[in-house]
């Protein structure tokens, strides 16, 4: 496939290198409104686009995606407020977009554990909940979009619980959700149910951006010839 590569950092580089090693090409490159003015006709000649840029230009680049009939794996977080919005533009449109807060198979399998997890302590009302989440200090959203589904996912299998809130929880209803930014970390997420007399924690490490740009490439081979809105979950449940 010939890729175009819609934000240029440290995981559109990782992606680069993925991408060649499984004989696709890159055939366009944009980490700026300088390079959409300079080069943004030529999206239309890519079969699919990879967005790994910034929440503030994420939703124009998969409008720009839109417009130019080519389809987008969106590897950006931060947009999600504009999440319904899309996806109804997407199928009106007859478009294509794959979408996911984390494109790591792991985390995705860790996702899984996550809410069977939360299903069996759907009683336990005396196991206090939290998540933590350490990525590295360029990354510009916080909490994580991977540590929110896990919020929201808690929160759909336990009744008691409402809503997620930054830092710590204030009243039983909420699952605190505390971020940490360092230098050179790939990303940690933590889960941790904690009553007087023990804790239960699960915990995804990254040990690099490969797995995330390993899946993100597996995620553009997935989506072409395919129109709609489509998940992790979707790929996940159809190739294993």
């Amino acid at each position: 496939m010939k890729i175009a590569l819609l934000g240029y950092g440290k995981m559109g580089q990782e992606i680069e290198r993925i991408a060649e090693k499984m004989d696709h090409s890159i055939c366009l490159i944009i980490d700026s409104e300088d390079d959409w003015e300079k080069s943004g006709s030529n999206l239309k000649d890519a079969d699919i686009a990879i967005d790994f840029s910034f929440p503030s230009s994420a939703v124009d680049n998969i409008h720009r995606c839109f417009d130019a009939n080519v389809p987008v794996v969106a590897g950006t977080t931060g947009w999600y407020d504009d999440l319904d919005e899309i996806k109804k533009e997407c199928v009106d449109r007859n478009q294509s977009l794959f979408y996911a807060p984390n494109f790591s198979i792991g985390v995705n399998l860790f996702f899984k554990l996550n809410s069977t997890l939360a299903k069996l302590m759907s009683d336990r009302s005396e196991y206090e909940i939290s998540i933590e989440e350490t990525h590295h200090i360029h990354k510009q959203d916080a909490p994580s979009g991977t540590a929110i589904v896990l919020a929201n996912d808690i929160i759909h299998s336990i009744d008691r619980l409402g809503k997620w809130v930054k830092e710590r929880a204030e009243n039983p209803e909420e699952i605190g959700i505390k971020s940490y930014r360092k230098e050179n970390e790939p990303g940690t997420h933590k889960v941790r149910y904690e009553s007087e007399n023990d804790f239960i924690e699960i915990i995804h490490t990254a040990k690099n951006r490969r797995g995330l740009a390993m899946g993100a490439v597996m995620a553009a081979e997935w989506l072409h010839g395919k129109k709609g809105c489509f998940e992790m979950k979707d790929m996940i449940f159809h190739s294993f």
